[in-house]
């Protein structure tokens, strides 16, 4: 059984809000794609509440994807702490931090109900689950806090 990265992390150790490349590879005819850690809550010790959790890929979705080319997909980790970002190439944290701080700045200053996408039953299979207001004070608490490059110790962007 192949050992998966994400479990091999100690969970007691990091300090979120940050973003972290999981692990980039490399494809048969040399295509890479780089799977980042984008970690909002501290492990073990908050979780995002799933309405909250649920507009934010849906936001990040769509907004992150003006800032940062070759998204492949966000996807918000199980234990609602956070996002898988996989995308194209092998952009560095940095990047991906920016990028992400720039988002949740709009979404705490900008973004209406109209804005966000995929919020009715044909688009969403849990259309009824979502939270605007809890989503922004989660970006807010994000952006007080400092988006990290590093997991283990605040450098913040």
């Amino acid at each position: 059984m192949a050992e998966v990265e994400s479990f091999t992390l100690d969970h007691n150790k990091v300090i979120a809000p940050y973003v972290r490349v999981i692990a980039t590879e490399v494809g048969a005819k040399g295509d890479e794609i780089t799977n980042f850690d984008l970690r909002f809550a501290q492990p073990n010790q908050a979780e995002i509440p799933t309405a909250a959790i649920h507009t934010l890929e849906h936001l990040l979705a769509d907004l992150l994807r003006d800032r940062l080319s070759g998204i492949i997909d966000i996807s918000p980790f199980g234990c609602r702490t956070g996002f898988h970002l996989i995308v194209w190439g092998n952009p560095s944290a940095e990047e991906v931090a920016k990028a992400l701080k720039e988002t949740l700045e709009q979404v705490v200053n900008e973004i209406q109900w109209a804005d966000v996408q995929g919020t009715d039953a044909k688009s969403c299979g849990n259309y009824k689950d979502h939270s605007l207001f809890s989503a922004k004070e989660w970006a807010k608490l994000v952006l007080d806090q400092g988006i990290s490059l590093s997991a283990f110790e605040r450098d913040v962007v």
